[in-house]
């Protein structure tokens, strides 16, 4: 499959949770929440531009929560910035999590297919196999009482 479907899929997916009508927290990127605590530190490298919004948001690591509608736990929005980003997502507790970021380029809420990219903890690949959904066991990451750093891949068609 080309790496044009794939990405299609990826940023299906992410337009999904980014529409949901979330029980979750948005927040402010404030690095200084991970300093202690359950917390992870998202490290985005491939950022294509900075114009419009990157939102990260975090799920419970299973099956019935990770990208579901509306079972998020927290979402950060930032300006985009090209290249390498940072951002700060606490968490609850000790437990397992993923993370799904969405570059909304033109800031306009909207998936726009030719331009928007997206990515997810642990880079999983994204095929028509799994619908650019791929299983929570291959996002999933494990965080203790302290910060935990992650490193997301942003994908683009």
């Amino acid at each position: 499959m080309s790496k044009f479907v794939s990405a299609l899929l990826a940023v299906s997916v992410l337009a999904f949770t980014a529409t949901a009508q979330a029980e979750g927290r948005v927040l402010s990127n404030d690095l200084s929440k991970c300093r202690s605590g359950p917390s992870t530190l998202v490290q985005i490298s491939g950022v294509k531009a900075s114009a419009g919004k990157i939102r990260v948001q975090s799920y419970r690591g299973t099956a019935d929560d990770w990208l579901a509608k509306g079972r998020w736990l927290a979402r950060v929005e930032v300006p985009a910035r090209a290249g390498m980003m940072t951002v700060c997502v606490p968490l609850p507790e000790a437990g397992v999590y993923g993370i799904a970021v969405r570059h909304d380029v033109n800031g306009n809420g909207k998936t726009d297919f030719r331009s928007d990219g997206g990515g997810m903890s642990n880079n999983p690949s994204i095929n028509v196999f799994n619908l650019g959904k791929p299983s929570y066991k291959k996002a999933a990451f494990s965080v203790g009482d302290a910060p935990k750093t992650i490193s997301i891949s942003m994908k683009y068609m």
